[in-house]
């Protein structure tokens, strides 16, 4: 496991590279779709979280949720502030039981 730092940009260099994945798609327990992040500028650091959460932890869990707003670092302390305007980060403060546990699909 990485040490995790409190500036996001070091804490997303100590990930690997997800240059092969085109989208993530997350479902719920229903199956149902959750979200959709793409590997595009503004969403790519999120692509790397998500991915690398999902790989350790076999889905977005209430663990996996808590490590990844560990991992957004500055930008979790400004989705608190400012609700709404970090929606990734704000999914995973959703993410409190087993039961709300979202499945990853990769996208190449």
């Amino acid at each position: 496991m990485p040490n995790f730092t409190e500036k996001f940009s070091d804490n997303l260099s100590r990930l690997p590279a997800v240059d092969t994945v085109a989208a993530i798609e997350l479902k719920d327990k229903s199956g149902a779709q959750a979200g959709k992040l793409e590997n595009k500028p503004g969403q790519a650091g999120s692509v790397r979280v998500y991915h690398w959460l999902a790989q350790t932890f076999g889905a977005i869990t209430p663990e996996a949720a808590q490590l990844g707003l560990e991992i957004y670092a500055e930008h979790t302390q400004d989705a608190i502030a400012n609700p709404g305007k970090h929606p990734n980060i704000d999914r995973l403060f959703a993410i409190k039981t087993a039961e709300q546990t979202l499945q990853v699909n990769v996208r190449s």
